[in-house]
């Protein structure tokens, strides 16, 4: 492993001084679950990593079922799903959460590392798109927010400037009859990167049978996680059927701009889409009509 300076920053101030001083080889350090290996491998040049773990802001893990859920960036995966106010107002979130990695991995692991680790495979980023998720952003011109969709420019780069980090997420409060669902296709039973994944929130009238408003997002289909923007509005104000949602399906296969690697070929990935969005949708659903 190459050598790098380390510094614990004990403030979000502090850390955003020390990012914009050291320039483009620093790197925050939270859950270090994919930074320590990318160095290690040389993957990522490093020369300073900035330890986040001991600010507060960046901890804080807080659910209001009026104002909804502020979740600190370097908040491990673990004590997101041992809520079960969380569990039951985000489930597309908790989807995820549960299937990155293994155990040990989701006790050092977070979400906000998965986003700006900023994998195309992440789990993490089709949920946040579809609960629509704000990003709270600290640098030495302020604090901004920026919607999750926008937040991954390329396959590990993001929207945060020179001296920039994320400080939390913001998830507003679920609709009535609403709820979401995540879930990946991949090669083996565990412990792998999704060849497909897709998520999907919905909200539902109070007869459960038309479709409110809805979110899908796909990941591993291009450079970026996508919010599929026309997918989503085609489903509002449709009565909940087989068609509906095949015709949502197929706008969401029009835009996967997939590649063919090892995982999977480009063709297998458009197909995944369609029945995966088919399933998220449904499962969606369903979660809404099991809780009536």
């Amino acid at each position: 492993m190459q050598d790098f300076g380390y510094i614990a920053a004990k403030t979000v101030s502090e850390a955003v001084a020390l990012l914009d001083e050291k320039g483009q080889t620093a790197r925050i350090l939270a859950g270090g679950t994919d930074l320590i290996v990318q160095v290690r491998e040389a993957r990522r040049d490093v020369d300073w990593m900035i330890d986040i773990k001991s600010i507060p802001e960046v901890n804080v893990l807080d659910y209001n079922a009026d104002t909804g859920l502020t979740l600190g960036a370097a908040v491990e995966c673990f004590k997101i799903y041992a809520v079960d106010e969380i569990c039951d107002a985000y489930p597309g979130l908790i989807d995820a959460t549960k299937i990155i990695g293994g155990t040990a991995i989701q006790g050092r692991a977070g979400v906000g590392g998965n986003l700006c680790n900023a994998s195309p495979a992440a789990d993490c980023i089709p949920p946040l798109i579809v609960l629509n998720a704000s990003c709270v952003i600290a640098g030495p011109n302020g604090e901004r927010e920026l919607p999750a969709e926008q937040f991954c420019t390329g396959p590990g780069q993001t929207a945060l400037e020179n001296g920039e980090m994320l400080v939390s997420l913001k998830i507003p409060a679920p609709a009535s009859n609403s709820s979401s669902f995540y879930l990946r296709f991949i090669p083996r039973n565990e412990m792998d990167i999704a060849v497909v994944g897709a998520g999907a929130s919905v909200t539902l009238d109070d007869a459960k049978q038309t479709i409110v408003s809805a979110r899908i997002a796909l990941g591993a289909v291009a450079p970026t996680p996508l919010f599929a923007e026309e997918a989503s509005a085609l489903l509002t104000g449709r009565e909940v059927s087989d068609a509906t949602i095949d015709e949502a399906a197929q706008a969401a296969q029009a835009i996967a701009r997939p590649i063919s690697d090892m995982r999977g070929t480009a063709e297998q990935r458009t197909h995944l889409v369609g029945v995966l969005t088919r399933r998220a949708l449904n499962g969606a659903i369903q979660r809404i009509r099991d809780a009536a």
